[in-house]
């Protein structure tokens, strides 16, 4: 090291001239370099070590930092000057990029959670009274314990219709995913195709979850009511995987009272909008290109598509039971997909 810097003093005092060197780091600048001045006799000042007429010196210092800082902010400044008003594109490394997707009538697609493709006008038309009646123990047991988890569910929230619903779809997104993903295994394990009903299943709680992401923009819930939903979801989750895994017939006759029980639920939601209980506000952007709905679509519709929706779920989740009760597997008869 010492040869070095008297190499290097040697080749200033012949060539008349200082060499600069810096490097940037963290919050500022931090450089090394040779300072061609007098100094004083006393060989160090200011934490400077001096040889001969020139200073080795350790700058650490904030004022160069912002010195070099300026230039940048500037063109930092004049770019986004440039790009304001303008889309601007995110580059990804991996080639991944989005494309424009548009409505029909060209305006631009606003959402990510879901696409034009996966939107679809609810039959509406579906007979929401059909009830399968109880005809063994399981079924029995199903339909009871689903009456008696009713009860602590309307003590709860009363009128409040809306919270009501969305603490309600928050559980009924959970049957198709645990059910989805159990067939999903299954099929892995004994390498066999599923029928179709894996993609029906995750189809189901696709559409459950949108139901609550509509209700969320039209209620906000409150500090307990999320603490109600991580509770819930904890143990249901866990409930359904076992009785799932212990016997996809009674779980699928349980989800298809459940669903039966929410037709109920927006039936009464839909007398107090007729009512005059529960105001008719407009329906939210989200629902309108979800559904297919008009512009001037009211609560009402919205309700009412999502009414629609739990009918069809309700059959599906007995139709499912059926087959399984008839000594059938899921893959032996073909999957509602699509099936709203």
């Amino acid at each position: 090291m010492n040869r070095f810097v008297v190499r290097t003093v040697k080749q200033c005092i012949v060539n008349g001239r200082s060499y600069y060197g810096s490097s940037a780091g963290g919050g500022g600048v931090y450089g090394s370099a040779l300072v061609g001045r007098s100094v004083e006799l006393s060989g160090q000042r200011n934490g400077s070590v001096a040889f001969g007429g020139f200073e080795w010196r350790r700058m650490m210092s904030s004022a160069p930092a912002s010195m070099e800082k300026a230039p940048v902010e500037k063109k930092e400044n004049s770019a986004a000057e440039d790009t304001k008003g303008k889309d601007v594109v995110v580059s990804s490394y991996w080639g991944i990029s989005r494309p424009t997707i548009t409505r029909e009538d060209g305006t631009v697609w606003p959402w990510n959670c879901f696409m034009p493709w996966e939107t679809y006008k609810a039959d509406v038309s579906i007979d929401v009274k059909k009830h399968h009646k109880p005809q063994n123990f399981m079924d029995k047991l199903a339909y009871r314990t689903v009456k008696f988890l009713r009860v602590p569910m309307d003590m709860f929230f009363q009128k409040r219709y809306g919270c009501h619903a969305m603490m309600l779809e928050t559980i009924a997104a959970v049957p198709g995913m645990v059910g989805g993903m159990l067939l999903h295994l299954k099929s892995l394990r004994k390498f066999q195709h599923s029928g179709g009903w894996i993609k029906a299943l995750l189809e189901e709680a696709e559409n459950e979850r949108m139901h609550l992401m509509t209700m969320v923009e039209l209620v906000q819930p409150k500090w307990y009511e999320r603490l109600l939903v991580l509770v819930a979801q904890g143990v249901y989750s866990n409930a359904f995987f076992l009785i799932y895994v212990t016997s996809p017939k009674l779980a699928h006759r349980f989800v298809g009272y459940l669903e039966e029980e929410a037709i109920i639920s927006y039936t009464e939601y839909l007398e107090a909008i007729e009512s005059g209980e529960v105001e008719n506000v407009p329906a939210p952007a989200i629902a309108i290109d979800y559904w297919r709905l008009p512009k001037d679509a009211t609560l009402k519709d919205v309700i009412t598509v999502i009414r629609a929706d739990e009918a069809h779920h309700r059959d599906v989740n007995h139709f499912a039971s059926d087959i399984q009760f008839q000594g059938k597997e899921l893959r032996e008869a073909p999957a509602p997909l699509g099936y709203h």
